[in-house]
């Protein structure tokens, strides 16, 4: 369809029922739409009016559970949530695919030439080099695109800004070349191949699957090569809750120490063992063995150790209490991760920056604030700065939040849903 007619169907709501089946808010259609027809505008200022285009969508994602599990071939329980990224693309015939993303400079490259270059590490060229290379080596004939992008999944929010652009562009790749026959979970770990490979980062698959699934899953990486997932059926929105993350603005830097320390130290108990990850080492051998683990890997990687094996068993728990419903109990289950985090895996804030903690002040804030209101916080993602992730009753939401900004500054405590659709073509006919 023309950019013309579809701004003009999106106007007069011929879409909106499908835009409340994907973010899953029935009074996010109207402003979704309105966000859609703008970036019809910007792709026909860029690219011309004459292209039959489609519009596609990628959720951010939130880790719900599974603490640095999932690198120890663990379960993780994730969502997307109804921050994405979107795109408007066409086919242009040829070999070129240029990618104007909002705020950003044009990507162009040719797919006549789809090897790594170097110089372009770190860049979402390479991130679009490496997913035109993954689909090309399935056997699909990959070839010139044109595509504008936008994204509320802010860069360092947490939601993994970065897995939502490589899942959206696999989807538009998806549906302009393969007849949308490359399944979510394969096209999340294309966006992890050229993250690893291209980009240059070596990330794990979690937060591509996340995106590429939607909803709730839960994840299982015990084989970190074809890893299980499973959709997890629950609507969020009816839970009576908001799911808030709350940017405590602490900064990265000279973390990555902190955070290379705590695979390392899990591998290290795993290989007392004669195991490679932690998901191979049986829990009661663990348990027998504990003054002599103490004595090779020390005392913090015995924590993290008793971290892992609570945590993956509490996913399969929170993903069951879905599952049936009980809310209660999940959110019961959220606030022991939480305590674990804090306690064993000791990821709350940097034992080198004693004097900067803001994720454990936000902790602090969170359970004075929701401890008798049947609400639930913890640790969001890596740890040691950055945000932290809080259940709140509506009811309480203007008031939690007016409480959490006056420490943190206005818009640090976002609130936000669990989008029921993952990756996917949005509006195309």
């Amino acid at each position: 369809m023309l950019p013309e007619e579809l701004k003009k169907k999106i106007h007069n709501g011929g879409y909106d029922e499908i835009l409340k089946r994907v973010y899953g808010c029935g009074e996010d259609a109207t402003r979704q739409g309105r966000r859609l027809i703008k970036l019809l505008g910007k792709f026909e200022n860029r690219f011309g009016n004459e292209h039959d285009v489609m519009i596609f969508s990628a959720p951010g994602r939130t880790e719900i559970g599974g603490n640095h599990t999932d690198h120890q071939g663990g379960r993780v329980l994730a969502a997307g949530v109804s921050l994405d990224a979107v795109a408007v693309a066409a086919k242009t015939g040829g070999c070129t695919v240029c990618v104007r993303s909002e705020g950003f400079p044009e990507d162009s490259l040719s797919t006549e030439g789809l090897g790594k270059k170097p110089e372009e590490a770190g860049t979402s060229k390479a991130l679009i080099r490496g997913l035109c290379s993954g689909f090309s080596s399935r056997g699909y004939h990959i070839g010139g695109f044109c595509a504008f992008t936008a994204s509320d999944v802010l860069a360092g929010s947490g939601l993994s800004s970065s897995a939502a652009f490589e899942v959206l562009i696999g989807n538009v790749i998806n549906s302009l070349f393969c007849n949308n026959e490359v399944p979510p979970l394969e096209i999340a770990k294309l966006g992890q191949y050229a993250e690893n490979e291209y980009f240059g980062k070596p990330c794990g698959l979690m937060d591509q699957a996340a995106s590429a699934l939607g909803g709730f899953s839960m994840i299982d990486f015990s084989d970190p090569r074809n890893p299980h997932a499973e959709k997890i059926p629950f609507d969020f929105s009816k839970c009576g809750y908001r799911l808030c993350m709350i940017d405590t603005k602490g900064t990265h830097a000279d973390l990555t120490p902190d955070y290379a320390a705590i695979p390392a130290e899990m591998k290290s108990v795993a290989s007392f063992f004669g195991r490679e990850v932690l998901s191979k080492v049986d829990e009661n051998e663990f348990y027998s063995h504990i003054p002599g683990v103490r004595a090779a890997a020390g005392d913090r990687a015995v924590l993290r150790a008793i971290h892992f094996f609570a945590e993956n068993k509490r996913v399969t728990e929170e993903a069951e209490a879905l599952k049936r419903n009980d809310f209660q109990s999940f959110l019961r289950i959220v606030n022991e991760s939480g305590r674990s985090s804090f306690q064993y895996l000791q990821n709350v804030y940097s034992p080198t920056h004693i004097s900067e903690q803001g994720v454990s002040v936000a902790l602090a804030l969170c359970e004075r604030l929701l401890s008798h209101r049947g609400g639930a916080w913890r640790v969001h993602g890596g740890g040691f700065a950055g945000t932290v992730q809080a259940y709140v009753p509506n009811d309480f939401l203007p008031e939690f939040t007016d409480k959490i900004e006056s420490v943190f500054g206005k818009g640090t405590c976002r609130p936000l849903s669990i989008r029921p659709a993952g990756g996917t073509p949005l509006l195309f006919l």
